[in-house]
């Protein structure tokens, strides 16, 4: 489960699988053998490293309630914007600041 979920969350990035390796600085073969699922259970260091690049917490490959959930809450194409906003650099603060703008504006025309 760890490795489908590594290979989701890469693939949601647009990541190869040789950028990602190279990026958190591990052998593009063990990370192929963890997303295929023929070495299970990879070490914390591994999933830290991992994690960093795809910018998400780590224990999102642990826990299988968390994942499984995400999964089902999160509208498509709500998840495409916020994919894409991580992306380009914007912050959490950044879209709080944008959120309540735009509640102003839409309390201004009223």
């Amino acid at each position: 489960m760890i490795g489908a979920k590594i290979k989701l969350y890469r693939n949601r990035m647009g990541l190869s699988l040789t950028e990602l390796a190279k990026r958190a600085g591990v052998a593009k073969s063990y990370l192929s053998s963890i997303e295929r699922n023929q070495q299970a259970n990879p070490s914390i260091q591994f999933l830290e490293k991992i994690a960093t690049v795809l910018k998400v917490p780590m224990d999102v490959f642990i826990h299988e309630d968390e994942f499984g959930d995400r999964e089902s809450q999160l509208d498509p194409e709500w998840e495409a914007l916020i994919e894409e906003a991580m992306r380009s650099g914007i912050t959490k603060e950044d879209f709080e600041e944008f959120l309540e703008f735009r509640k102003w504006q839409l309390n201004k025309k009223e």
